[in-house]
């Protein structure tokens, strides 16, 4: 977990391969089912267009129908999910029903005008709605509200990791392995 920009997408999608588990990123799902102008992809555009998160019953539909897939029986990596407290509270109800658990939470660091100048180097190559200038810093601000209280209860349930969200990419990968290891 970690606000928008810090690079959550980016380690996931290496430490997928490094792990050898699945990468369940739910922003590219969201993506997908937009391109695909699915029902989830067409309600989900209009929060993501105005920089709000997806609401919560729909994020959890889409996280147990991925988790109960056999390429998740071995474990996996949850991106962009929980967000919230209530989201917290769904995917501990849905993983005692599946009967897994959280093995580490990672939270990646990095102060919030560095993430900005990221976002809009971004959002000159992405092409990505959500990365409009306009929308990066109500992006921050939401994040901070409904996100960080999470930080907290993963940190009293003593499986919080926080690394260092500055540097090289590999630098951060790095830091990642050492922290899960």
């Amino acid at each position: 977990m970690g606000p928008p920009g810090v690079g959550k997408g980016t380690q996931a999608t290496i430490l997928k391969s490094h792990l050898k588990v699945p990468h369940l990123s739910t922003g590219e799902i969201l993506r997908k089912e937009i391109a695909l102008n699915s029902d989830i992809g067409k309600v989900s555009k209009e929060y993501i267009d105005n920089g709000l998160f997806v609401p919560d019953n729909i994020l959890i539909e889409i996280i147990e129908n991925y988790l109960k897939s056999s390429v998740c029986q071995d474990g996996y990596i949850l991106d962009g999910y929980p967000r919230n407290v209530q989201q917290v509270k769904d995917l501990h109800l849905l993983l005692s029903r599946l009967n897994q658990s959280i093995d580490v939470a990672i939270s990646l660091t990095a102060e919030k005008k560095e993430l900005i100048k990221r976002l809009i180097k971004r959002s000159k190559d992405s092409g990505r709605s959500d990365d409009a200038i306009e929308i990066i810093s109500k992006r921050q601000d939401v994040y901070w509200k409904q996100t960080a209280p999470i930080i907290k209860y993963y940190r009293e349930n003593k499986i919080l990791k926080e690394v260092n969200g500055l540097g090289t990419i590999e630098d951060i990968t790095k830091r990642i392995i050492k922290v899960i290891k």
